[in-house]
């Protein structure tokens, strides 16, 4: 049985995956901009309809996680039957979002372990879950999985396992450019653009090699190294990064799930300040 709470939490899960959506410019990824291109207008509205499609699936995580109250190999089992029929929802809905479920519907579970973690904490707990293995997974290799064994790349697996590095960096960032008086919007993309620069992704790795991905690294770091993309040096080296990346057609789409679980921990309740004596 779900609650309230369950279904607050996967509609923050949702509407960080909008908001991440709505952002622009995101360089090679899916932006309003393609709402403009006859050619990607009917793809973007469909990564956006289908972005509602994990709601019932959210909810639910969040409940089984809610109800058994620890992060434990039955829930992970859970979690995982869950997130397959989430996919199949996915699917009829237009697909899309694949890496982002992974990403939200863990952090998601691991709110719900503990109403009064934030950030950091919630991730930590969101690999705890995932350390425990799936005996419903299929067995059969996925992209991400040839990408480790032949790159040696952590995965989706090793960055849930290691309680979400790259969204925490996010946050950091996220925080830091607020702190500086950066724009909302600016703020997120260079949280995106921080992920970006050190992500080793196994799409790109599929699509473009390891020097593939050094040159999306050397790009995202150009950006953050022109003083972010508040500025004009940052944002000339931001059109220019999404330029040559849709060029090349290489998109890094797990930066884009991991920024989203960044959003998702940031519409968290804050942590009580400590009073000084």
């Amino acid at each position: 049985m779900t609650d309230r709470r369950d279904a607050e939490l996967a509609e923050s899960a949702v509407s960080a995956l909008t908001a991440q959506l709505s952002l622009a410019p995101k360089p090679g990824l899916p932006d309003p901009r393609d709402l403009a291109a006859p050619a990607t207008r009917t793809d973007h509205r469909a990564l956006r309809w289908s972005a509602k499609a994990l709601l019932p699936g959210l909810t639910a995580m969040a409940a089984a996680a809610r109800r058994t109250g620890r992060p434990t190999a039955p829930l992970r089992a859970e979690l995982g039957a869950i997130g397959r029929c989430a996919e199949h929802s996915l699917r009829l809905a237009g697909g899309g979002h694949r890496g982002a479920l992974w990403t939200l519907g863990l952090l998601v579970a691991g709110a719900a372990l503990d109403p009064s973690a934030t950030g950091d904490d919630v991730a930590a707990a969101a690999g705890r879950i995932v350390r425990h293995s799936d005996s419903g997974a299929p067995r059969r290799a996925t992209r991400g999985s040839a990408m480790s064994v032949k790159y040696g790349a952590a995965g989706a697996r090793g960055e849930a396992r290691a309680g979400f590095p790259h969204v925490r960096g996010a946050l950091r960032a996220l925080a830091a450019s607020r702190q500086a008086g950066v724009p909302e919007e600016r703020a997120r993309l260079d949280a995106l653009l921080t992920v970006m620069s050190t992500l080793r992704d196994s799409e790109l790795l599929h699509v473009a090699g390891p020097h593939g991905l050094r040159h999306v690294h050397d790009g995202a770091r150009a950006v953050l190294e022109a003083g972010g993309t508040a500025t004009a040096a940052g944002d000339e080296a931001l059109t220019a990064l999404d330029a040559d990346l849709t060029a090349r057609g290489w998109s890094p789409r797990g930066s884009a799930g991991l920024l989203a679980g960044a959003l998702f921990l940031d519409t968290l309740p804050a942590p009580p300040r400590r009073l000084t004596p």
